[in-house]
């Protein structure tokens, strides 16, 4: 019996007539610059791409707060941006020290052993970020060449509030370091140049507010020339930096480029620019600690303590053990918003990346979130917690409306 292909049910028919606002651990809602430049496609090649390239390698270099021009684009997610960032320095006879806050800083481990490397890996104790001293002691007892860590731990919403002493710690032992900012890039100061971080990895979907499948890549110029000097072969072809270096700084053959997602990259990098760091900083810890004060109002424990609490993606413990895929499919149907659940951990993230990350959408989480728990019998103060949520929302806005008048 022949089975006719699903031609003529349309994409349409399949997406919700609404769309769901993302506010989840990624991906996140794009700009409607970035929708439109991710609609449209050009040669990878020749003049055009020189220049849009050329455009968004100065963009990049702001955001990642690097001198460098060895930034490159990957038509990939995170995690093939992890693994140029691995496979450029590590290979049998390597070691690398690999700093476990969760689920993606054990990622590096996995990349790394697939790749040859002598695996070490630091703990934290508890619901800690690892800190400088035990990376340390680990330092002192062995030799390692590369040292790799989160900014940001997106599983259980950790931040390693230690990263820059942990990277200078590093550097003084001759040991390289790999940085994923994948949740935490434009979110948060991660000051490249100045850190001396040898490699940042970062993907489109999350602060930087670009689309899924295109991530990116700074190596400072020192880390760079040691890789371009490596004898060992190359495991990958698409990932190798030195054959994307002909594509991204001397405009030459490669592979064909994701041109959608260089397009929506450029007009995503653009408009952080124009918003500048500092304002997009204060914005995103502005949302964030509004809304792990409304959630604590409301009745909702936050996982992680205060003082190393990763501000992009917010984990609250999960009360009595609703089941978080109902919870999420429940807020879906009722409110349109989706929110995360985690790896075998039982919580709730949300997320406030990028677009993610404007108090109206901030609103919509909390009122979202307190309706999907009293739902499931998890009696919640709903209500004093969007009176307070507003009241912040208030004095906010006469604050900048008066910060902008003229004395």
């Amino acid at each position: 019996m022949k089975i006719a292909p699903p031609s003529e049910i349309k994409l349409t028919q399949i997406l919700p007539s609404v769309p769901i606002l993302l506010m989840g651990s990624g991906p996140v809602p794009v700009p409607k610059e970035v929708a439109a430049a991710n609609s449209l496609v050009v040669s990878h090649l020749g003049e055009t791409m020189k220049q849009i390239v050329s455009r968004l390698q100065i963009m990049a270099q702001y955001v990642f707060q690097t001198s460098s021009q060895k930034i490159f684009g990957i038509a990939g997610p995170s995690s093939a941006a992890m693994e140029m960032a691995v496979t450029s320095l590590l290979w049998p006879g390597k070691k690398v020290l690999v700093l476990n806050l969760g689920t993606f800083s054990a990622r590096f481990s996995e990349l790394a052993k697939g790749v040859g490397a002598e695996v070490t890996e630091i703990f934290p104790d508890g619901h800690n970020p690892i800190w400088a001293l035990d990376v340390k002691r680990a330092l002192e007892q062995n030799h390692y060449d590369v040292l790799t860590l989160v900014q940001g731990e997106t599983s259980c919403g950790i931040k390693n509030i230690e990263l820059e002493k942990i990277v200078r710690l590093a550097k003084t032992y001759g040991v390289k370091t790999i940085v994923d900012a994948v949740c935490t890039l434009s979110t948060m100061p991660l000051p490249m140049d100045e850190w001396e971080i040898d490699i940042v990895v970062v993907g489109g979907q999350k602060g930087l507010s670009a689309i899924p499948g295109f991530a990116m890549v700074a190596f400072s110029e020192e880390t760079f020339e040691y890789v371009s000097k490596r004898e060992a072969l190359m495991p990958h072809w698409c990932l190798d930096p030195r054959r994307a270096h002909r594509f991204w700084s001397m405009g030459e053959y490669h592979y064909t480029a994701p041109v959608p997602g260089v397009l929506a990259m450029h007009e995503a990098l653009r408009l952080i620019c124009n918003e500048t760091l500092e304002k997009r900083f204060e914005r995103h810890l502005f949302c964030s600690t509004t809304l792990q004060k409304c959630l604590q109002v409301m009745g909702l424990e936050l996982y992680t303590p205060e003082k190393f609490r990763l501000n992009s993606v917010l984990a609250i413990k999960n009360p009595n053990k609703v089941v978080t895929k109902d919870l999420i499919y429940y807020m879906i149907k009722q409110h349109g918003l989706e929110i995360s659940g985690a790896f075998g951990l039982d919580i709730i993230r949300i997320g406030q990346m990028g677009e993610q990350c404007r108090l109206e959408n901030i609103r919509r989480a909390l009122v979202a979130v307190g309706a999907g728990y009293n739902h499931f019998g998890v009696h919640l103060n709903v209500e004093e917690a969007v009176s307070e949520f507003d009241l912040i929302a208030e004095r906010h806005s006469a604050l900048t409306l008066f910060a902008h008048l003229p004395l």
